[in-house]
């Protein structure tokens, strides 16, 4: 019985900990709107190549780009804002799995969806959008990730005991790289606390 109140407990503070994560990202994103104003506006540098922005949020901006226009004051020509989902079947076939709308600027929107009992390729998901019309350069690809540093406070939502415990499991999560079999050499993390 021990070991199911561990592992209950264990779950239940990663969902909770994913979710206040995901609210708390999601409160200080951009609508991936008004970004995009902001972008036609005060048009920024342009380098050449393309560049992959992962986000969990299907409407704001990446935290990443902004942070890296922020301080590099640069984008590719190319941006590709790419997000996952996981839906509540078991498979999703290939030909349902990808979404891809331009935004203009050398914006793409690249929505994927796969199934719980799947595992993540976005480089394969990104071989299927090429086939919806997303122009990439598969060899001239960096893949931005943000790369959250979770801290224990006290804001509702935990008590800090599960905050903590949520720490450690981040820590011991397995890398984004990994998990959406990203070319490691490609990519780029930018941290946000």
């Amino acid at each position: 019985i021990l070991i199911g109140v561990v592992l209950f407990t264990a779950m239940t503070t990663w969902k909770t900990g994913r979710r206040i994560l995901f609210e708390r990202l999601t409160e200080r994103s951009i609508p991936l709107d008004r970004f995009m104003s902001m972008v036609a506006d005060h048009p920024p540098a342009r380098v050449p190549g393309t560049s992959v922005f992962m986000t969990a949020q299907a409407q704001g901006t990446p935290p990443a780009l902004v942070h890296n226009l922020r301080h590099n004051k640069v984008l590719h020509e190319k941006v590709v804002v790419l997000t996952v989902l996981t839906t509540q079947v078991p498979h999703v076939p290939p030909h349902e799995q990808v979404e891809v709308r331009e935004l203009g600027e050398g914006v793409s929107n690249v929505l994927v969806r796969y199934g719980f009992a799947q595992n993540p390729d976005v480089p394969e998901a990104l071989r299927l959008a090429k086939g919806l019309g997303l122009r990439v350069d598969e060899e001239d690809i960096t893949f931005f990730l943000g790369r959250e540093t979770i801290l224990v406070c006290d804001h509702p939502g935990m008590a800090q005991w599960r905050e903590s415990l949520f720490v450690l499991m981040s820590r011991n999560a397995v890398r984004a790289t990994a998990f959406f079999r990203l070319p490691p050499d490609r990519v780029v993390e930018l941290g946000v606390q």
